[in-house]
């Protein structure tokens, strides 16, 4: 991947901290009031009035290039280069004589596939999460500033807020890239994944002109070397499933598949720990109280202790942490080839079932839909189960049309053999407010028996409206549930409900229709008469 950019966005600084320890970083953030340590030696921090990604404010400058390869449509606004020039001859000024902090590191385990990323910050700790979540330079490699060429700068300035009827934005905050200076301006908001999510829309921008499929999901491997891929949107399941003390972990989120299997684009993980506990999510749980971990909008009690259930400040807390937290992670973030690839979602509806088998067409359907759904509570104004289409179970991230990844995926998925499942660790016996949602024993059962081959044979059954195979048994799981309809006290409500979510589907793929396959469309769920 020939990029290769000028080091030019560090002139002009003088108080400048290079590549600091996690410890000099630590220091740097609590002397500067950004923070403050946690019992067990983790760094906890508020994120203001942001503490998600603003998908609104994202941008992407749009010129003879981009005009034509983006997807425009996929959640990317456009923003001409004057006003992107203006953000950041901004951010430049307002950096003059105030201290900022340097990391260089890598984006993407694969030294054939990895970009050369320097991430320039206002703050130590987001500093500290750039640490965290990129793959590090060896010590013992890691150049002079002067001699080390960034691919992709990212300038990160969250205290300087766009002024919308000058900058032309949507609101204070922008995320803006410029995929011919290469180079990324953030302002106006706090949240640190907003650094992360843009190399990862830059390397699925660049990843797929090298036959290499950019993937938002977790993955992990067997001892047998057989790696799974885990696609989801948040608060699925995406982590929490693919951190299993019997496999080995790849990466929590975003992936590449290449000639020569998976590799991790990341150097750590970002975990959603509302209501975490150590029963349930035993490794992710262990990093909360760590040293090197973030919190990002964790409350703290007076005693420097975690409260994980507060959601006082956000439903999405979230912690930072590296890879090597993680007991049994895989070395040097690569692995090979999957065998299985789950798609999960979580069906507030109750019509899903917990577990299906896919053929590759359908596979395709679902990978393009990127169904998932909202619930009360989860976000302002939605006050019943909302469905949420997000193509590729990433549109944000990723700017080329679903086409250009779903015939990516297509192809190594007939290439290597793997096996597709939909998984629904959503809810049972209804929808939200009447059901029950899977419990995390059931779901992990569930994906172990996949994996392990234990349904491999097994009978499966029809759905009638979505077609897939429902297994007959699961090992370790109640059989009555396998069946959705079967787990609802009133059968024709279930239909009913079954035909609304299939015409939400079919009606969302609409966009998709033009230059997808005959039997892709074909795998798409049909809607039946209700007595």
């Amino acid at each position: 991947m020939e990029l290769k950019q000028a080091n030019l966005e560090l002139s002009g600084l003088t108080a400048i901290r290079r590549n600091l320890t996690v410890a000099e970083l630590y220091e740097e953030a609590i002397r500067q009031g950004e923070g403050q340590l946690v019992r067990g030696g983790s760094f906890a921090t508020l994120t203001g009035n942001y503490t998600g990604r603003s998908a609104n404010d994202k941008f992407v400058v749009c010129d003879e290039t981009t005009e034509h390869e983006i997807w425009w449509e996929g959640g990317a606004h456009r923003l001409e280069r004057a006003d992107f020039n203006r953000l950041r001859a901004r951010q430049s000024a307002y950096l003059q004589g105030r201290q900022v902090y340097v990391r260089d590191c890598y984006a993407g385990w694969d030294p054939k596939h990895r970009i050369r990323v320097r991430v320039i910050t206002q703050h130590a700790w987001h500093n500290l999460f750039a640490h965290n979540m990129f793959v590090p330079i060896p010590a013992d490699e890691l150049p002079s500033t002067d001699e080390f060429t960034p691919d992709f700068t990212v300038l990160h300035t969250p205290d300087l807020k766009a002024d919308p009827t000058v900058d032309n934005t949507k609101s204070e905050a922008f995320v803006a890239l410029d995929f011919t200076q290469k180079l990324v301006v953030i302002g106006g908001t706090s949240y640190a994944g907003e650094i992360k999510k843009s190399i990862f829309t830059v390397l699925n921008y660049y990843l797929p002109k090298e036959g290499v499929m950019g993937m938002h999901c977790s993955a992990n491997t067997g001892p047998e070397g057989g790696s799974a891929l885990f696609f989801g949107l948040s608060g699925t399941g995406k982590t929490t499933l693919s951190a299993d003390a019997s496999r080995g972990l790849i990466g929590d989120d975003e992936h590449g598949w290449g000639d020569e299997g998976v590799f991790n684009f990341e150097g750590g993980c970002y975990a959603k720990v509302i209501k975490l506990s150590a029963e349930a999510e035993p490794e992710i749980f262990a990093t909360t109280n760590n040293y090197g971990t973030i919190l990002e909008n964790v409350v703290v009690r007076e005693d420097r202790t975690l409260d994980l259930d507060d959601d006082r400040y956000t439903q999405n807390t979230r912690a930072s942490y590296p890879l090597g937290q993680i007991p049994n992670v895989v070395e040097g973030g690569c692995a090979g080839h999957p065998k299985n690839v789950i798609f999960l979602t979580c069906d507030a509806f109750g019509v899903l079932p917990p577990i299906a088998k896919l053929t590759p067409e359908q596979a395709m359907y679902h990978f393009v839909s990127g169904y998932t759904a909202k619930v009360a509570g989860t976000e302002r104004g939605v006050t019943e189960p909302e469905a949420t289409f997000s193509a590729c179970f990433g549109a944000p991230f990723m700017p080329l049309h679903p086409g250009t990844y779903a015939k990516l995926l297509g192809e190594k998925i007939a290439a290597h053999s793997a096996t597709c499942w939909l998984v629904n660790t959503g809810w049972s016996g209804g929808p939200y407010g009447t059901g029950e949602r899977m419990p995390i024993r059931y779901s992990r059962a569930i994906v172990h028996a996949a994996l392990e081959g234990a349904l491999d044979g097994v009978e499966t059954v029809a759905d009638p409206v979505f077609g897939f195979g429902i297994p007959a048994t699961v090992p370790e799981v109640p059989t009555e549930i396998l069946t959705p309809r079967n787990t609802w006290s009133d059968g024709e409500a279930y239909d009913e409900k079954a035909n609304s979510l299939a015409d939400m589907f079919v009606a969302n793929f609409g966009s998709f229709r033009e230059g997808t396959s005959a039997e892709v469309l074909a795998a798409a769920p049909k809607a039946r008469a209700t007595s």
